[in-house]
Protein backbone atom coordinates (compact mmCIF):
# COMPACT_ATOMS: atom_id res chain seq x y z
CA UNK A 1 0.00 0.00 0.00
CA UNK A 2 2.77 2.45 0.90
CA UNK A 3 4.54 1.81 -2.42
CA UNK A 4 1.32 2.60 -4.31
CA UNK A 5 0.87 5.89 -2.42
CA UNK A 6 4.42 6.96 -3.24
CA UNK A 7 3.88 6.07 -6.91
CA UNK A 8 0.71 8.18 -7.07
CA UNK A 9 2.46 11.14 -5.43
CA UNK A 10 5.36 10.83 -7.89
CA UNK A 11 2.96 10.73 -10.88
CA UNK A 12 1.09 13.80 -9.60
CA UNK A 13 4.36 15.71 -9.20
CA UNK A 14 5.35 14.88 -12.78
CA UNK A 15 1.90 15.69 -14.20
CA UNK A 16 1.59 19.05 -12.43
CA UNK A 17 3.32 21.73 -14.51
CA UNK A 18 5.60 24.02 -12.59
CA UNK A 19 4.69 27.66 -13.19
CA UNK A 20 7.72 29.86 -13.50
CA UNK A 21 7.74 33.62 -13.75
CA UNK A 22 8.22 34.76 -17.34
CA UNK A 23 11.38 36.82 -17.87
CA UNK A 24 10.74 40.56 -17.51
CA UNK A 25 14.17 41.99 -18.35
CA UNK A 26 14.34 44.59 -21.10
CA UNK A 27 13.18 48.15 -21.68
CA UNK A 28 9.59 49.13 -20.89
CA UNK A 29 7.57 52.31 -21.56
CA UNK A 30 5.53 53.34 -18.52
CA UNK A 31 1.74 53.53 -18.74
CA UNK A 32 1.77 57.35 -18.81
CA UNK A 33 4.38 57.20 -21.61
CA UNK A 34 6.61 59.60 -19.67
CA UNK A 35 9.62 57.33 -19.25
CA UNK A 36 11.48 54.15 -20.14
CA UNK A 37 12.43 51.71 -17.37
CA UNK A 38 15.26 49.27 -18.02
CA UNK A 39 14.77 46.02 -16.10
CA UNK A 40 17.91 43.96 -15.53
CA UNK A 41 19.50 41.35 -13.26
CA UNK A 42 21.22 42.88 -10.24
CA UNK A 43 22.90 40.33 -8.03
CA UNK A 44 20.45 37.56 -7.24
CA UNK A 45 17.38 39.70 -7.94
CA UNK A 46 15.84 41.89 -10.65
CA UNK A 47 15.97 45.71 -10.61
CA UNK A 48 14.65 48.43 -12.89
CA UNK A 49 16.14 51.88 -13.42
CA UNK A 50 14.69 54.98 -15.03
CA UNK A 51 16.66 54.92 -18.28
CA UNK A 52 15.05 57.75 -20.24
CA UNK A 53 12.50 60.53 -19.94
CA UNK A 54 9.98 60.54 -22.81
CA UNK A 55 8.15 63.53 -21.36
CA UNK A 56 10.84 65.51 -19.53
CA UNK A 57 9.90 66.80 -16.05
CA UNK A 58 10.25 70.50 -15.16
CA UNK A 59 13.95 70.04 -14.33
CA UNK A 60 14.65 68.23 -17.62
CA UNK A 61 17.19 65.40 -17.59
CA UNK A 62 18.75 66.95 -14.47
CA UNK A 63 15.47 66.63 -12.49
CA UNK A 64 16.20 65.76 -8.86
CA UNK A 65 14.28 63.37 -6.61
CA UNK A 66 12.67 66.35 -4.83
CA UNK A 67 9.66 64.43 -3.45
CA UNK A 68 11.69 61.74 -1.68
CA UNK A 69 10.56 61.20 1.90
CA UNK A 70 14.25 61.04 2.89
CA UNK A 71 15.68 64.60 2.73
CA UNK A 72 19.20 63.21 2.16
CA UNK A 73 18.07 61.69 -1.18
CA UNK A 74 16.30 64.76 -2.59
CA UNK A 75 19.37 66.03 -4.42
CA UNK A 76 19.98 62.83 -6.43
CA UNK A 77 19.05 62.87 -10.12
CA UNK A 78 15.95 60.89 -11.07
CA UNK A 79 17.48 59.63 -14.29
CA UNK A 80 19.24 56.35 -13.52
CA UNK A 81 17.71 55.63 -10.11
CA UNK A 82 16.25 52.20 -9.40
CA UNK A 83 12.48 52.36 -9.42
CA UNK A 84 12.22 48.57 -9.07
CA UNK A 85 14.38 46.70 -6.57
CA UNK A 86 14.75 43.30 -4.96
CA UNK A 87 12.41 41.44 -7.32
CA UNK A 88 12.46 37.66 -6.99
CA UNK A 89 10.45 35.04 -8.85
CA UNK A 90 7.42 33.84 -6.89
CA UNK A 91 5.41 31.35 -8.92
CA UNK A 92 4.38 33.04 -12.16
CA UNK A 93 5.13 36.58 -10.97
CA UNK A 94 7.93 38.69 -9.50
CA UNK A 95 7.75 40.29 -6.06
CA UNK A 96 9.82 43.21 -4.79
CA UNK A 97 9.58 46.98 -4.18
CA UNK A 98 8.70 49.90 -6.43
CA UNK A 99 9.63 53.52 -5.84
CA UNK A 100 7.21 56.24 -7.01
CA UNK A 101 9.19 59.48 -7.46
CA UNK A 102 5.98 61.53 -7.73
CA UNK A 103 5.02 60.51 -4.19
CA UNK A 104 8.55 59.98 -2.93
CA UNK A 105 7.58 56.63 -1.43
CA UNK A 106 8.42 52.95 -1.88
CA UNK A 107 5.69 50.32 -2.09
CA UNK A 108 5.41 46.55 -2.12
CA UNK A 109 5.11 45.44 -5.73
CA UNK A 110 4.13 42.51 -7.93
CA UNK A 111 5.11 42.38 -11.60
CA UNK A 112 4.25 39.81 -14.27
CA UNK A 113 4.09 39.49 -18.01
CA UNK A 114 0.54 39.76 -19.33
CA UNK A 115 -0.87 37.55 -22.08
CA UNK A 116 -0.37 40.34 -24.65
CA UNK A 117 3.35 40.56 -23.82
CA UNK A 118 2.93 43.77 -21.83
CA UNK A 119 4.20 44.11 -18.28
CA UNK A 120 1.63 44.34 -15.50
CA UNK A 121 3.03 46.39 -12.59
CA UNK A 122 1.24 46.61 -9.24
CA UNK A 123 2.21 48.85 -6.35
CA UNK A 124 0.50 48.04 -3.04
CA UNK A 125 -0.09 49.48 0.41
CA UNK A 126 -1.59 46.73 2.52
CA UNK A 127 -4.45 45.14 0.55
CA UNK A 128 -4.90 48.14 -1.76
CA UNK A 129 -3.01 48.01 -5.07
CA UNK A 130 -2.74 50.26 -8.11
CA UNK A 131 -2.01 48.54 -11.41
CA UNK A 132 -0.27 49.88 -14.50
CA UNK A 133 0.48 48.27 -17.84
CA UNK A 134 3.89 48.94 -19.36
CA UNK A 135 4.63 48.23 -23.03
CA UNK A 136 7.88 47.01 -24.59
CA UNK A 137 10.11 49.90 -25.71
CA UNK A 138 11.28 49.77 -29.30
Amino acid sequence: MRKTSLSIIALLAIATPVQAAAPITGRWVTQDKDGVVEIYACGDSICGKLAKFLNPPPGGNAQKDVNNSNPALRSRPLLGINLLSGFKAAGNEWKGSIYDPRRGKTFRSVVYKGKSGNLVVKGCIGPICQTQTWTPAS
